[in-house]
């Protein structure tokens, strides 16, 4: 069973991935009421913006694709 500080920070990742605004403020903040170290929050962060870099990226090759 995953704890509540895990999904918390799997949902700071997932916001960040899914550049979703409010979403990032929501759940930055609420792990932020929940105690949750800064260096853990970051680090789900950072892996968001991963995941996003990698997403970004497979669309602008699709669009090279389609656009030639």
């Amino acid at each position: 069973m995953i704890d509540s500080k895990i999904k918390e920070l799997i949902a700071v990742g997932a916001s960040v991935s899914a550049n979703c605004h409010p979403c990032v403020k929501y759940h930055v903040g609420k792990a932020r009421e929940m105690k949750i170290d800064e260096k853990e929050i970051q680090q789900a962060i950072d892996v968001g913006k991963m995941v996003r870099k990698g997403a970004a990226g497979q669309m602008d090759e699709l669009i090279s694709e389609i656009a030639e």
